[in-house]
């Protein structure tokens, strides 16, 4: 176990412990898949308290967790997260620009990852998930992303078909098995995707997976560090070759 993961095994532990004796809610920052699977391991031994997984939406990789419920509180609290829109001072003149440039900007203003949330790009605007706290620094001084000038404002809604893109793939597999199942949806060799799993790359519905020969059920999430993620949505019949055709919901 490395410093860090120690750091928020005994974080976790200290909002848990205070939600509970003073009867108050308690937010983390956003988790990774990978910090998120660490809380997964201690959900029982936290399961005196009631924890909440929510990121803006509900289908956000990166989220925060809530302690607390109206049970013990006597009250709800909203998550602390506002969706902020960044969009360019000129349309015509925007770039067509990745996640890679906007979190880049905004890790040039000196923003910590944990206070920022999912970042979802449509056209050439993107909605970007954060902290109410660092709300108003990110509208006050984004100012430019890449080579494009841009603004920032409140998303006056959060647009659900921009936020949960999803693009149907269908790949044919001998067996519904994780390695093989995302070997097929990145176009990757099975030793490329098995050395996923000792990398400790896969994530199945937020939690962990090592066990590449895994079956995935209908509705399954699954996230692989530095591919994406996707759902598991059906098995739809069989190839003339025996093959199964396999739905997917690639996150785009």
């Amino acid at each position: 176990m490395d410093a860090e993961e120690t750091r928020l095994r005994k974080r976790l532990a200290e909002l848990a412990d205070k939600s509970y004796s003073s009867g108050q809610y308690f937010f983390t920052g956003f988790l990774s898949a990978a910090e998120l699977d660490i809380y997964y391991q201690m959900e029982r031994e936290l399961s005196y308290v009631t924890v909440t997984v929510f990121g803006g939406t509900m289908d956000c990789e990166r989220v925060m967790l809530r302690f607390g419920s109206t049970e013990l509180c006597g009250y709800e609290a909203a998550f602390p997260i506002q969706c902020i829109e960044i969009l360019p001072l000129v349309e015509k003149f925007g770039e067509e620009l990745g996640h890679r440039d906007y979190l880049g900007a905004l890790m040039n203003l000196g923003i910590e990852r944990s206070t920022l949330g999912d970042l979802v790009i449509s056209g050439k605007h993107a909605f970007l998930f954060c902290t109410e706290k660092m709300a108003p620094y990110i509208l006050d001084t984004l100012d430019k992303v890449r080579h494009t000038s841009v603004r920032c404002q409140p998303a006056a809604q959060i647009p659900e078909s921009t936020v949960t893109r999803l693009e149907r793939k269908t790949v044919q597999v001998s067996a519904v098995r994780l390695d093989s199942v995302i070997a097929k949806a990145y176009n990757l060799s099975r030793s490329d995707s098995a050395a996923l799993f000792r990398a400790k790359k896969v994530f199945v519905n937020g939690r962990l997976n090592e066990n590449n020969s895994g079956q995935l059920k209908p509705g399954d999430k699954v996230t692989v560090r530095g591919f994406g993620r996707f759902c598991y949505v059906e098995t739809a019949g069989e190839s003339r070759k025996g093959k199964l055709n396999v739905a997917l919901d690639l996150y785009c």
